[in-house]
């Protein structure tokens, strides 16, 4: 289904995890859906099944947003569509789990463009398009793991620092217009990532603490429409947010790497 005289919500890593349950979450809100990941099978079942159920317009594009300029290409399907956007939430991302000399530079730089280049990217791209709409919202998922070094996930949590630090200052940039921005920095969540990682050993600890997708994404959109800054799900997360700010660096680094360890 589609609708080019309403306006819709751009979801990235759609198909999956938090930004599934993320488009249900808008999509029960009456946000009508772009939904961007790389299957195309997922994404078309997905824009069926969120359609059906909400009663809302829905499209998808079938693209690997770790390809140089994807961006640009998701930027001009919305430009050639006419689609009016009034809401960008950039959750595709993913980690990669071991020694930073020992795993392979080339996907850890791949990591890093879609962990980062494509949140700026599209952020840079559609903010034209969303600064038309009477309110629009930017939605950035980074990490618990932002607030620390992570030895043994040290790019990931590089990464998910720069999304945090970009989304703080373009929020400040953007304050006197009509786009709202926030950050949504989760903890372990039940969505496969500790698998896709490496982390199989870790991921059976987590699961003490996992959170459920669609928990996190209820708070990830109520605190994007109430204009948060920043959101950080579950007490125990918030917690170790907190406690990041008065413990000694050293000490952190050595807790997450005993945490994290080969």
């Amino acid at each position: 289904m589609s609708d080019q005289n309403k306006s819709y919500a751009v979801v990235t890593g759609a198909s999956k995890g938090i930004g599934k349950s993320i488009a249900f979450e808008l999509a029960k809100k009456g946000f009508n859906l772009l939904l961007i990941a790389r299957s195309a099978d997922e994404l078309a079942k997905l824009s069926r099944e969120i359609a059906t159920e909400h009663g809302v317009a829905t499209d998808f594009m079938a693209i690997d947003l770790g390809e140089y300029n994807s961006p640009k290409k998701v930027a001009d399907w919305i430009d050639e569509k006419k689609y009016r956007i009034n809401t960008l939430v950039n959750n595709a991302g993913y980690g990669i789990w071991g020694q930073f000399k020992e795993l392979d530079l080339q996907a850890q730089m791949e990591m890093c463009r879609l962990n980062m280049d494509t949140v700026v990217s599209l952020c840079h791209l559609l903010i034209p398009a969303l600064s038309k709409e009477k309110q629009s919202y930017i939605l950035n998922i980074s990490s618990t793991a932002a607030y620390q070094a992570v030895p043994t996930l040290a790019i990931y949590s590089a990464t998910k620092a720069f999304v945090l630090s970009f989304t703080r200052a373009l929020r400040f940039e953007l304050k006197n217009t009509s786009i709202s921005v926030t950050c949504m920095s989760p903890g372990p969540v039940d969505t496969g990532f500790a698998h896709r990682a490496g982390l199989d050993a870790f991921s059976k600890m987590a699961e003490k603490f996992n959170m459920q997708p669609a928990e996190v994404a209820a708070i990830a959109v109520k605190g994007m429409l109430g204009r948060k800054s920043e959101i950080v799900p579950g007490l125990t997360n918030i917690v170790s947010v907190y406690a990041n700010r008065f413990l000694p660096k050293s000490f952190i680094e050595k807790m997450a790497a005993g945490i994290y360890k080969v």
